[in-house]
């Protein structure tokens, strides 16, 4: 059993268990003079226990029944602390006024408390003797905590992680009903050891029995066991469930969707879940604006209905107009994307797409409509992929003159996100990739398009409080000439979205006179950012890239880069407000210092 520390009172029982652990909501005032002092803990510990303390916490004009109570509950709590550092023999002693607490007579307190002295010795710190969870499955990949071994720092946080692991052993291999059934800890003050034996008792190994759907929805009963995928008869296991909320929360449908295993398992060796669900609002109407100074305002608006047939399905109609104010004519975008979850399996997305698009750039005029049927299925929560069939038609006008292009196209699309953040990464690598191959019809010639974009985060110091991110973006055309391409599909740098300090698209490919996009890029771009508070944040960037007329980038090809610094402002629930000043550093601009307003990291 575990050590009683040694308490000047009568009260020689408390702290006993292990999976306890004291809290107290602190204040700010205090109604007597008070002190702890615990002259051989180290500093983080001390601080562990003045912040615990409901005696230091008591507020101003606290009665003497109050100051009493504290003083009382401190001995657990200062306790439960000493255990959770490693220290299995302590000594508490709290005086009021020169009087042992405990042994102060709550019926009969004293008339006035003018100082409360606590005093903690915290002992030595204990290490494990013996470290064992018995039994243990013996398929099982997973491991018992770094800590939880012979020669280890001894605590009670390191036994309750013990014990968790050896329930989650048994439960990841089937055993869904695992639990502690017994623990045998004794200390050894002659070596300041901690011995520690947890016995569980896993139970029987179970299958998925019956999934019942609780809490009202507009999103038929049918349909949310579709979506959720439940392995109904398969052998029980954790993972399987989280993945099946995982898929309900996916369609964006619901604001809560909780699974809840049945108190105990069916006689022919089945659990029963009950699926918990809280529907979102079935609408929503959101509305964004970014603005550059070269490449002027743009607002955006959507509508999204998430349940529109009753099966979670999701309409999203958007619309965009860009280059307000700017140094070329508005830009006009309308969408509607329609989301069928579950169509071929749980982890799988039919959706159709249309879309029309009026673009009047500096370099080309362009307008497109499109239609298309896809596919979106998601591997696991960090990789995702898209197929896409459908079909195009584009008259556009460039340095090559006004032509018109139709294609029939596959758009074959991945995405691994392994950030932390996908607002404020700090760390992780993100990358997209998609290969585009287009057919061209009536005339048009066939290819392929091939993007990529490629980031990643280091985060330094205390709680990487200065962040390297660094981007590659590529893409390339392969097939028809220069002349013979959309430009649509070419590729242009400058802006926001490549190389900040440069106007908008100002690079591409030098064109009898004109200019016309690539069909081979590369932009790379590199940020120091630096916290200095909570909500503000400051950053160093370099962007530079290269546009060539053939698929491949190459040393001769053209270039240009640009430097600056920026703002960052996090402003809760939207994201960092991102203000960036950027000067041209290579490239022939004369344009001078650009600013870049928006929502969120650059990238």
């Amino acid at each position: 059993m575990l050590p009683r520390p040694r308490i000047r009172s009568s009260l020689s029982g408390m702290a006993q268990s292990l999976l306890l652990c004291g809290s107290v909501v602190a204040g700010a005032a205090q109604a007597a003079e008070t002190a702890l002092i615990a002259p051989n803990a180290p500093t983080d510990l001390t601080a562990r226990l003045e912040d615990s303390s409901a005696v230091l916490a008591s507020r101003a004009g606290a009665d003497v029944q109050d100051l009493l109570a504290a003083a009382l509950s401190d001995y657990r709590t200062l306790v439960q602390v000493l255990y959770d550092a490693g220290h299995f023999a302590p000594v508490v002693t709290i005086r009021l006024d020169g009087r042992e607490a405990a042994g102060i007579d709550p019926i009969q307190p004293p008339a006035r408390i003018e100082r409360i002295e606590i005093t903690v010795t915290p002992g030595p710190a204990f290490t494990f003797g013996t470290a064992a969870v018995q039994p243990w499955p013996t398929a099982s990949d997973s491991a018992l905590p770094d800590g939880f071994a012979s020669g280890a720092p001894a605590s009670t946080g390191v036994l309750r992680d013990a014990a968790n692991a050896g329930i989650s052993a048994w439960r990841q291999a089937g055993h869904a009903k695992a639990a502690l059934a017994g623990q045998t800890i004794t200390a050894d003050h002659r070596t300041a050891q901690l011995n520690a034996r947890l016995k569980i008792h896993p139970g029987p190994q179970l299958r998925f029995g019956t999934l019942t759907v609780a809490g009202p929805s507009d999103v038929r009963e049918e349909a949310i066991r579709a979506i959720a995928g439940f392995p109904h008869g398969e052998i029980y296991h954790p993972d399987d469930l989280s993945r099946s909320a995982s898929r309900l929360r996916r369609t964006g449908s619901f604001a809560s969707v909780a699974f809840r295993e049945a108190d105990r398992a069916n006689p022919d060796g089945t659990l029963d879940i009950t699926a918990q669900v809280q529907d979102m609002p079935p609408r929503r109407l959101t509305f964004g604006a970014e603005m550059s100074s070269t490449e002027g305002a743009s607002v955006s608006a959507s509508w999204m209905h998430r349940n529109l047939f009753g099966a979670a399905e999701k309409l999203r109609i958007e619309a965009k107009i860009s280059g307000i104010g700017g140094s070329s004519d508005m830009d006009g975008r309308f969408a509607m994307r329609l989301d069928r979850p579950a169509t071929l399996g749980p982890d799988d997305n039919l959706f159709y797409l249309v879309e029309a698009e009026s673009l009047d750039q500096e370099h080309y005029t362009a307008t497109e409509a499109m239609g298309g049927i896809g596919l979106r299925r998601v591997y696991s929560q960090r990789l995702s992929g898209e197929a896409v069939l459908g079909a195009t038609s584009i008259l556009a006008e460039d340095a090559f003159g006004k032509r018109r292009f139709k294609y029939a196209f596959a758009n074959l699309r991945a995405e691994y996100d392994g950030r932390d953040s996908a607002q404020d990464p700090t760390s992780g690598r993100f990358l997209s990739a998609s290969f585009t191959p287009f057919f061209g019809l009536e005339g048009s010639d066939p290819g392929a398009r091939i993007t990529m974009d490629a980031r990643a985060y280091r985060g330094f110091g205390a709680d990487d409080r200065i962040v390297l991110a660094g981007r590659a973006q590529l893409g390339s055309v392969i097939g028809p000439s220069h002349s013979g391409v959309s430009p649509t599909m070419l590729f242009f740098s400058g802006g926001g979205g490549s190389v900040r300090g440069h106007e908008y698209q100002s690079l591409g490919v030098p064109v009898a006179g004109s200019t016309a996009g690539g069909r081979g890029y590369l932009a790379l771009s590199a940020e120091v950012r630096g916290r200095i508070s909570d909500k503000i944040s400051l950053v160093g960037f370099y962007d530079m890239a290269y546009v060539d007329a053939d698929s491949i980038i190459s040393s001769d090809s053209s270039s240009h880069a640009g430097a600056g610094l920026g703002l960052r402002y996090l402003v809760a629930g939207i994201g960092a407000i991102r203000v960036d000043l950027a000067y041209p550093v290579s490239g022939g601009s004369t344009d001078g210092a650009q600013i870049y307003i928006g929502i969120g990291q650059a990238f």
